[in-house]
């Protein structure tokens, strides 16, 4: 880049060469993740941004903090897209995360479990904006309209519960795997919620032996992710 023209608000350059560099992360992964308030659901969608989440689901609970009223979605979604594509600035991450409408657990989960191999799902968030909408057109975003090649619910620390699924690891093998997870709100989900996930392929995941707060359950879990699938 050269540097042609600069005053007080303008500058003018040159583009001499193009080096493309690819930052993706070699796990897809998309969180279907509960809202929550405030600036703890801007630390989980900045912070799992810089971890190179793929999607992120907005979902909502029974025991959510927050249901968006319609006309709230447009505003909202167009504030968290913006977080994301800020945090890609600052790590230097090529591609934003798709941050998708969001809708009751309970129906997503029900479209998982009809989702078939040759069905696909419009990722695309209701919202006039052209960077969104150009994202979603962009080949690299087509894999989440397939099938997860594993599905995980991050889950509280039980007794006798392992604290990695079997397949993780088979997984975590394969070229560039596809990896959904779930993650509740601080109050949990619903009996009714943990059966639909369970039906809908969701294996439970323990990490470690504390319980994680809503915000910080995606850090720990995206970089978990990576740190096994850099290893294997």
């Amino acid at each position: 880049m050269q540097l042609q023209v600069i005053s007080k608000k303008h500058a003018t350059v040159t583009l001499l060469a193009h080096v493309d560099t690819d930052r993706s992360a070699a796990v897809f992964t998309k969180i279907g993740l509960v809202m929550s308030r405030g600036e703890r659901m801007d630390y989980a969608i900045q912070k799992s941004t810089e971890l190179g989440v793929t999607a992120i689901q907005l979902l909502s609970s029974h025991h959510g903090e927050v249901n968006l009223k319609p006309a709230q979605v447009e505003k909202k979604l167009a504030h968290w897209q913006q977080v994301a594509i800020a945090a890609c600035e600052q790590c230097g991450l090529n591609r934003p995360p798709l941050i998708i409408a969001p809708v009751s657990i309970n129906d997503w989960l029900q479209q998982s479990v009809t989702h078939s191999a040759d069905s696909q799902i419009d990722v695309r968030p209701p919202t006039t904006s052209t960077i969104v909408t150009t994202l979603s057109q962009d080949p690299y975003y087509q894999i989440l309209q397939q099938p997860a090649d594993l599905r995980l619910q991050l889950s509280v620390p039980a007794a006798g519960q392992p604290a990695m699924p079997k397949s993780l690891s088979a997984v975590l093998t394969q070229q560039s795997p596809y990896i959904e997870l779930l993650i509740g709100p601080e109050g949990g989900l619903s009996v009714d919620e943990c059966q639909q996930a369970a039906k809908a392929g969701f294996e439970p995941w323990q990490i470690g032996s504390r319980v994680l707060r809503t915000e910080t359950a995606p850090v720990v879990a995206l970089a978990t992710l990576h740190a096994l699938s850099y290893y294997e």
